[in-house]
């Protein structure tokens, strides 16, 4: 099925040295960018992590410190891969979680602020989930009608790239309005509405260190705006400050800020505080 993109696409994956966005790295990048005219173009690459690849790794993927010892960095690639992704919404498995706060970090850590504030997200696996509820190969069984086993090598970041898109194609045709009655089965053809369902949480900074929350009156009555909808500020979602409206402890306790951004956060959550932080500044 042709997606009514409105800009370009990157569906994506990631293979990495481990689950932890601050200290491990990627060592595969495989995408698809599709544009709006229907148009795609691919590109696979090996990234050298400058650390060594953990074996349970490597029997994972099939990747071993050999593959990547000539492979650039990431930070050698950052400029040209920020180049071709501006612009661009994204779209993964369980990419929403993990793949993109990956990448995130990977361009902050090579010096680039790469904003994923101004681009959808749209996660296959969550519209999985939220529709069917299983992993990625059951639902290219489900949306492709072949087993995920025979038309792949499974934990391959090309691999999974492409069974991503095809089961994104197929999850637009199924949820169509064509073919479903009840109407919230469907899911119309449009990536606002697609980046909106697929989303799981109210997550500000990807590791939901900050979280949106609805602003209410001394009651507790929901405010909104001029067009109905409700209004939200960020809160803290951890420590002494959780539940707090972000912009007033950085007034009441300037201190925080300085003691974020020297502790173990991600560099997307010093980045969001930052921003909330120069925001309040210039509307002073």
């Amino acid at each position: 099925m042709k997606l009514n993109l409105t800009k370009p696409l990157i569906v994506f994956d990631l293979e990495t040295t481990g689950l932890d966005l601050v200290k491990d790295r990627i060592i595969q990048i495989s995408y698809i960018k599709v544009y709006p005219d229907g148009q795609e173009e691919r590109e696979n690459v090996f990234i050298n992590p400058e650390k060594p690849i953990p074996a349970e790794v490597t029997e994972l993927t099939g990747i071993s410190d050999d593959d990547i010892k000539n492979a650039p960095t990431f930070k050698q690639k950052a400029k040209e891969l920020a180049t071709k992704f501006g612009g661009c919404d994204f779209a993964g498995f369980n990419s929403n979680r993990f793949d993109v706060p990956m990448l995130a970090e990977e361009f902050l850590r090579a010096g680039i602020d790469f904003d994923f504030s101004k681009c959808r997200l749209i996660d296959a696996q969550n519209i999985f989930h939220k529709m069917e509820r299983r992993n990625l190969s059951a639902a290219y069984e489900f949306y492709c009608g072949r087993k995920m086993e025979d038309d792949f090598e499974a934990h391959r970041a090309d691999q999974d790239t492409e069974a991503t898109w095809r089961v994104l194609q197929g999850q637009l045709e199924m949820y169509s309005p064509e073919k479903q009655q009840e109407e919230e089965r469907i899911l119309k053809n449009d990536m606002d509405e697609v980046a909106k369902f697929s989303r799981m949480n109210d997550f500000v900074d990807f590791s939901g260190r900050i979280v949106w929350q609805d602003v209410t009156d001394k009651d507790g009555n929901t405010l909104t705006d001029q067009e109905g909808k409700p209004l939200r500020h960020e809160v803290f979602n951890f420590g002494k400050y959780k539940g707090w409206d972000v912009a007033e402890v950085l007034r009441k306790d300037p201190g925080y800020y300085s003691w974020m951004l020297a502790s173990d956060f991600t560099y997307n959550t010093k980045q969001v505080l930052t921003r909330i932080r120069l925001r309040e500044f210039n509307n002073k």
